[in-house]
């Protein structure tokens, strides 16, 4: 008869104990700070919604409107556009003819009382002039040399005067192109205007404020666009006999445009 041997129960090594613990604690740690990482990205979620909840529902109405503002004032300039023109059978004589009539303009000018800072050359051309024969053919029969001035009269009582001058020195070359009245400093029409502009701007948003039940708050931003001066008087070309010429200034216009956004509260 055989007798069975009870089974003995098997203990592990101490070694592999120890790395058991070790795994298990390192597991422990990490499952708490994912957790304790989770936690705050979850909690902060709602708290950023909450927040731009908050901020659209703070953001205030607003209102945009546009003004313009306009200043006016009697001119204290006057910028005549003269000069000569003359046509030779050679390039050489159309400048030479040129050149005196330009002299002649100059000196006539000076003894008017302009000064030299107030007379600028704005451009000086020759070109060939064409004649088209009965067959059809261009051919070149001569040349045209010009010159013009810009020049500023700053007595407007003598414009007239200055201008029939011009004439009577330069004769058939003398060309007046044309004249503009202007202020000589438009600073302070300028600031006018734009005081004008900006009251007109808020007049504006003051009546949108009312209209829609709400009350105007403070200036959000304000942009101005470029000034713009309409109005400018000018007369053509005259005959060289003519002695004086009667000028009418009239006014001198500043005109000034302005964008503004306003609160509504």
């Amino acid at each position: 008869m055989t007798t069975r041997q009870p089974r003995t129960a098997t203990t592990a090594h101490p070694a592999t104990t120890a790395r058991t613990a070790r795994l298990l604690a390192a597991i422990a740690v990490l499952g708490g700070l994912l957790v304790g990482t989770a936690a705050p990205a979850l909690a902060a979620a709602p708290d950023r919604t909450a927040l731009r909840t908050a901020a659209r529902a703070a953001a205030p109405a607003t209102v945009s409107v546009s003004g313009t503002g306009r200043a006016a004032a009697a001119p204290d300039l006057a910028i005549l556009s003269v000069g000569v023109e003359a046509t030779r059978k050679t390039a050489k004589e159309a400048m030479s003819a040129q050149t005196t009539a330009a002299k002649a303009l100059l000196d006539v000018l000076h003894k008017q009382g302009i000064e030299d800072r107030d007379i600028r050359t704005d451009s000086l051309s020759l070109s060939p002039v064409y004649t088209q024969s009965p067959e059809g053919e261009s051919k070149v029969t001569g040349y045209q040399a010009g010159q013009s001035f810009s020049v500023k009269v700053r007595d407007l009582d003598r414009t007239g005067q200055v201008i029939g001058a011009v004439n009577d020195a330069t004769g058939d070359e003398g060309r007046i192109n044309g004249v503009v009245f202007d202020v000589a400093d438009p600073s302070a029409l300028r600031v006018k205007a734009r005081e004008a502009a900006f009251q007109d701007a808020y007049e504006k948003a003051s009546q949108h404020a009312r209209l829609s039940g709400h009350r105007l708050g403070r200036l959000v931003s304000l942009s101005e666009g470029d000034s713009v001066r309409p109005g400018h008087g000018a007369v053509p070309s005259m005959p060289a006999d003519e002695p004086g010429v009667p000028l009418a200034p009239g006014e001198i216009e500043e005109q000034v445009t302005v964008s503004a956004v306003f609160e509504l509260l």
